[in-house]
C-alpha cells in the first residue's frame, strides 16, 4: 500500500490537473506515481519537464533500456512495471529485449553497452571505472552521449527513489519483481 497520499481529483491544483490530463492522454490513465506527485505541484512540475527534455537526448529504445536497467539495479518494482509497459506499448520493444535490458543487456550491441554502463553508474554511485567508460565509448558513444546516458539514469533514479519511498501501488500490468529479471 502506498505510504504517501495522492490528492483527490477535486484537490488537484489547476496546473497539476493540466499535467495529469496530458499524462492521461498519453497513457490512457494516470499512473499512481503521477497522481501522488500532484500533491506537490512543484515536484510534479520538476519531474515532467525533466522527462520531456530528456526525451530528446537519446533515441526512445535507448532511453527505455536505461530506464529498465536502472530500475532493476535500484529495485523499483513500480518503475519496472511502468517502464516495461511504456517500452512494450509505446516503445516497440520485444519482451526479450525488455528482459535483457533488466539484466543489463540488449539484443542490440550498442544498447547492451548502455544497459551495462547505466547499471554500473547505479551500482558504483557514479564512480565508474576507466574500463566502464572505455566499454561504452567502444560501443560508439561520444562523450556528449555519455553525459546524456548518465542524466537519463539519474532522472530514472529520481522516480525510483520517489516510488521506493512511497511504495507506490502498482496500477500497471504487473511484471516479475526487481530481484528477478524478465
Amino acid at each position: 500500500m502506498s505510504r504517501l497520499n495522492a490528492p483527490s481529483p477535486d484537490g488537484v491544483s489547476d496546473g497539476a490537473k493540466g499535467i495529469l490530463d496530458n499524462i492521461d492522454a498519453q497513457f490512457g490513465f494516470v499512473p499512481n506515481m503521477f497522481a501522488t506527485l500532484a500533491s506537490n505541484p512543484t515536484v510534479l512540475d520538476v519531474v515532467m519537464p525533466l522527462q520531456g527534455s530528456l526525451s530528446r537526448v537519446l533515441d526512445a529504445k535507448t532511453r527505455h533500456t536505461i530506464a529498465l536497467a536502472v530500475s532493476q539495479a535500484n529495485g523499483c518494482d513500480h518503475c519496472l512495471a511502468m517502464h516495461t509497459y511504456a517500452s512494450s506499448e509505446l516503445g516497440g520493444m520485444s519482451s526479450d529485449d525488455i528482459a535483457l535490458a533488466r539484466a543489463g543487456s540488449s539484443v542490440d550491441p550498442r544498447r547492451a553497452a548502455v544497459a551495462r554502463f547505466a547499471q554500473q553508474v547505479v551500482k558504483s554511485r557514479g564512480q565508474v571505472s576507466d574500463a566502464d567508460l572505455a566499454a561504452v565509448r567502444g560501443a560508439g558513444y561520444t562523450d556528449p552521449q555519455i553525459l546524456a546516458i548518465v542524466t537519463v539514469a539519474v532522472q530514472v533514479l529520481l522516480t525510483n527513489f520517489l516510488n521506493n519511498v512511497n511504495r507506490t501501488d502498482i496500477d500497471i500490468p504487473a511484471v516479475s519483481p526487481a530481484g528477478t529479471p524478465g
